[in-house]
């Protein structure tokens, strides 16, 4: 059996989740403040392996490709892809509710601006940048639909909204995960994939409510906000040795082992976390895009 089934605290994230089955019972809400520090402690100055063996590559490729002077990262966290961002030339706004997690960011990076706001009343001028970013933030956000209009009207006409976030088959399997049914290998539960619902996540000390919400929902809201999907992929693991841990963010196989650990990395690939979305705003006037979340319809000719 791979470590990580065996030892749930050996990987992020982890499937020792609060709840033995769906609907999760009732408990008080997990607080982001609360987790800060752990959080802290968890992703260092480098990120976590989800981070840094899966998304850093494409996430940063798919921004070399674009023309961007200013970005939005919505959901900063601690400020690491703003860092990230801003040490490639590019102004980088962060935005996050959680204060331990700003004064993080602003310790880290005390020329950058980051900036205490939610994502479900973001305070920033219209058609204000080039790129909108949401890294792993849309499964935090309660008021997904005010969230998805406000980042998609920040986005100047041709500006590109890139997102990264939990599978739904993979938030589907939540709070049971992984389990050992019987004998042989363990297999992953997955169930009520069309109800969206919150579930509790906890891993070493910290404990955060994320969102199960179908795919469905998610390219309901960005379609119907007048984006144009110009990208979808479901990244593999690839990192160095060192259980998937290298120096920084790498752009292809490091130390001859693509993924990290190879225990680490077959598990990701039988359920992989995460995809990656990139979105475009037309290059159209502000007035040509609907905001109200119904799939615009062209006028009759």
């Amino acid at each position: 059996m791979p470590a990580d089934i065996a030892d749930p605290a050996s990987a992020w994230p982890a499937p020792a989740w609060t709840a033995p089955a769906w609907p999760a019972p009732a408990r008080p809400a997990p607080d982001w403040e609360a987790s800060a520090a752990a959080w802290i402690r968890e992703q260092g100055e480098a990120g976590d392996y989800g981070r840094r063996c899966v998304l850093d590559a494409p996430m940063l490729g798919r921004i070399a490709r674009l023309s961007v002077a200013d970005a939005l990262d919505v959901g900063c966290g601690e400020g690491r892809f703003c860092r990230m961002l801003r040490a490639r030339g590019i102004r980088a706004v962060g935005i996050d509710p959680t204060e331990a997690l700003l004064r993080r960011a602003r310790a880290l990076d005390p020329g950058g601006d980051y900036r205490h706001g939610r994502a479900e009343a973001l305070d920033v001028p219209p058609a204000s940048f080039d790129l909108v970013v949401s890294y792993l933030s849309l499964i935090d956000i309660d008021g997904l639909a005010p969230a998805v209009a406000g980042m998609a009207a920040a986005l100047r006409p041709g500006g590109t909204l890139l997102i990264a976030n939990l599978n739904p088959f993979f938030t589907a399997g939540m709070p049971q995960g992984w389990q050992q049914a019987g004998p042989g290998e363990p297999r992953f539960h997955l169930d009520h994939y069309l109800e969206e619902r919150a579930y509790q996540a906890e891993w070493r000390g910290i404990r955060i409510r994320n969102w199960h919400r179908p795919l469905s929902t998610y390219m309901r809201l960005l379609l119907g906000n007048g984006l144009e999907l110009r990208h979808f992929d479901e990244p593999a693991p690839v990192c160095g040795a060192r259980d998937g841990l290298v120096d920084g963010p790498v752009d292809g196989p490091v130390d001859g082992q693509a993924g990290g650990d190879p225990a680490r990395a077959e598990r990701y690939r039988r359920v992989p976390w995460f995809h990656l979305m990139e979105w475009r705003r037309p290059a159209a006037a502000p007035s040509d895009i609907e905001p109200s979340g119904a799939t615009p319809v062209a006028p009759p000719p």
